[in-house]
């Protein structure tokens, strides 16, 4: 609507100013004294909605004059729950983001009008104080919120709609959630570890009515025998605390700590026998003793000889078993073979005492001396082994050590006569003539050469003579036979490697005889010629290399010095370098090389020219056998092609351009450095400069 404006005014009157002159007309035509609510019906949009009737025509209730933000003071003031909402930041306008209430809520629309409507379809319950979980996700608004209340007056309490489906009769309270769930009132959730009785074990897959029989949970029992009183195999003899022995997890299992919780801990067999092998009464009534006799004197085959502490000598672990004896204590001590005889052996009758202390008590049987070395036998035989011997031999003439003093030599190897042992020989022939292969040409002094370790290893110090033992020579499987052929005559055995290596010798006698400046006695085929000797000395890569590969012929002085000699496929280069490849390449590996340009040749290399192949400028090959020739260190000797300028500006093209791109021009001309003169000017002119 578009209304003409008072004179000189023109279109540019806005909307307010004719309201404004709407307002001063028809308080014109209504008389200076007329209140203001005439004005204000006169303006007003349309009737209030049914709710805000009472407050119709008193404008002042919900609108103040020319402030719009003081109408939502209005409105809290009256809706007093929405405004208590917003100031907690609950319920559903509170979680609202903050914006006016007439962004949402309308009015002058008629008594008809309903300014509260949404979809409820797609409303999110989750801006309430109640969001919707599990089932209630799926149920009807209708269902909680009546007709003719308020949306928020719908309960929240479990028993407002399910007082139907609580089988506990309001015995366990209002608080259903507690226990049940919203996906299905059946799923129970409570937590048991919060009340008198938490349930561990196998009780944790019970189900509820198992042990609560009514709907009145608080009258469930909490003792075991409560609902464990068919499980108990005792007969309520060992009383009605199952607790202290059964546990939760499994009946079966005991938990009972017999060693702690008692003055009698079990071990052995003990662990292994049933409660009611020795608690045969009622537990509580008939208090057990706790000595051995109490339950083994059938067993006591002493008949008390012994006295009744049986646990002396017996274990737990076997009734037959008497480890536990200590038999050190008696005037016999057990050792060796004694420790594992039984006791029966020596105890041949139940009066333990009366069994013999010396050896030919038991032992007679066994003296093959038949008694004329004495009735000592603990002299020479010992507890462990009657056939071994402990005999101190180092206290005769003859002390035995290496193989004499230990099995499987017998005594009777070289004492002949079990009963006269002072008579056998002390000399090495007596019992080893048959070993002797020298025979006998080499005196009877065997144990210069043999040892008592091993008669085939000989104890010779060959470092007494002319041909020191070492390295190869000086280790197995080298024998005596390997040099000396003749057993008879060691002496004039050769002293020359070629001796007896003269099939090893690859050089047929070119070298020489003396094979030890290049081969050690460690391993005829590692030589260890020292390199630095020669006219080539070895590092890096070629203290690796086989002898061979350098050396082709066996005559090793005619291997070549230069390094094409060896590695003239490896030259990329085709000898356009020249044959001096450790100028740039180095021996500890042939693809590394360390040529320094600058320091080398006066040229440093920047820029693309650090990258650029060696070919790239050194197009020219060098002379064959010398090095390759030096090159001309002006730009123009190889980017000729590359100077558009046709050498205008000279041959020092360094001045404006880089060596990491040639087309970018690094340096502003100077004219007055005399480089081109006016053709300079002209091209910077025409270019518009250089930078």
């Amino acid at each position: 609507m578009k209304a003409a404006g008072p004179a000189g005014g023109g279109a540019g009157c806005s909307w307010l100013g004719w309201l404004r002159g709407v307002a001063i007309v028809l308080a014109a035509c209504c008389g200076a004294g007329a209140p203001a609510q005439g004005l204000e019906s006169a303006l007003s949009p349309g009737p209030l909605i049914r709710g805000h009737q009472k407050v119709e025509g008193e404008c002042a209730k919900c609108h103040v004059r020319f402030d719009r933000a003081a109408q939502d003071r209005l409105c809290i003031d009256c809706h007093k729950e929405v405004g208590q909402d917003l100031r907690a930041k609950a319920g559903m306008h509170g979680r609202f983001k903050p914006q006016p209430c007439r962004a949402c809520h309308t009015d002058h629309r008629g008594p008809d009008m309903r300014i509260a409507e949404f979809d409820r379809r797609a409303f999110d319950h989750r801006a309430t104080d109640y969001p919707l979980a599990g089932r209630h996700a799926d149920v009807k608004c209708d269902a909680c919120h009546l007709p003719g209340k308020k949306f928020r007056e719908a309960p929240l309490e479990c028993v407002a709609c399910h007082k139907k489906d609580d089988k506990h009769k309001a015995t366990l309270g209002p608080k259903c959630g507690d226990c049940h769930g919203e996906q299905s009132w059946k799923d129970v959730k409570l937590d048991h570890g919060k009340t008198r009785f938490p349930l561990t074990g196998k009780h944790a897959d019970v189900k509820c009515d198992a042990c609560h029989k009514s709907t009145v949970y608080n009258e469930a029992p909490l003792t075991c025998i409560g609902c464990h009183r068919k499980d108990d195999k005792h007969k309520a003899r060992y009383g009605e605390k199952c607790d202290s022995c059964h546990n939760a997890r499994r009946w079966g299992e005991i938990t009972f700590r017999h060693d702690t919780d008692t003055r009698f801990a079990l071990r052995g067999k003990h662990r292994e026998a049933r409660c009611d092998s020795c608690h045969t009464g009622m537990l509580y009534r008939e208090k057990l003793g706790t000595t051995c006799i109490d339950c083994h004197r059938k067993d006591d085959t002493h008949k008390g000889s012994l006295g009744t502490n049986c646990v002396a000598c017996h274990v737990e672990g076997s009734w037959r078993e008497t480890a536990r004896f200590d038999h050190d204590k008696t005037r016999f001590k057990l050792r060796g073979g004694h420790v594992k005889a039984e006791c029966k052996s020596c105890h041949t009758t139940a009066d333990y005492r009366a069994a013999p202390s010396a050896c030919i008590g038991c032992h007679k049987k066994d003296d093959k001396h038949e008694a004329t070395l004495g009735t000592d036998c603990a002299a020479c035989h010992t507890d462990a082994n009657w056939k071994a011997s402990r005999f101190d031999h180092d206290k005769t003439k003859f002390r035995l050590t290496g193989k004499h003093a230990v099995p499987p030599l017998k005594c009777a190897e070289c004492h002949r006569d079990l009963k006269s042992f002072r008579g056998a020989a002390t000399e090495c022939l007596a019992c080893h003539k048959k070993d002797d292969k020298h025979e006998g040409t080499l005196g009877a002094d065997c144990a210069s050469c043999h040892a008592e370790t091993s008669w085939k290893a000989g104890r010779f110090d060959h470092a007494r003579t002319k041909f020191a033992l070492t390295h190869g020579h000086a280790v197995p499987p080298l024998k005596c036979t390997s040099c000396h052929r003749d057993l008879k005559s060691y002496r004039p055995t050769a002293l020359e490697c070629v001796a007896c290596h003269k099939k090893d010798d690859k050089h047929e006698g070119q070298l020489g005889a003396r094979c030890d400046s290049c081969h050690g006695s460690a391993n005829w085929r590692v030589a260890g010629y020292d390199h630095s000797r020669a006219r080539v000395a070895l590092v890096g890569g070629h203290l690796r290399v086989e002898c061979k590969a350098c050396h082709k012929s066996l005559r090793y002085r005619d291997a070549p010095r230069e390094c094409v000699g060896c590695h003239l496929k490896d030259d990329k280069h085709k000898a356009r370098f020249g044959v001096a490849c450790e100028s740039c390449h180095n021996a500890r590996d042939w693809r590394l090389w360390n040529y320094d340009h600058a320091k080398r040749s006066g040229y440093r290399l920047e820029g693309k020219h650090a990258r650029a192949a060696c070919e790239a400028c050194h197009r020219q090959a060098a002379p064959p056998g010398k090095a390759a020739a030096a090159l001309d260190q002006g730009c123009t000797s190889c980017h000729r092609q590359d100077d558009v300028h046709d050498g205008s500006f000279g041959p020092r093209c360094e001045q404006c351009h880089g060596q990491d791109n040639w087309k970018q021009v690094n340096r502003r001309m100077r004219t007055s450095q005399g480089y081109g003169g006016g053709a300079a000017s002209r091209v910077a002119g025409r270019r518009g400069g250089l930078s």
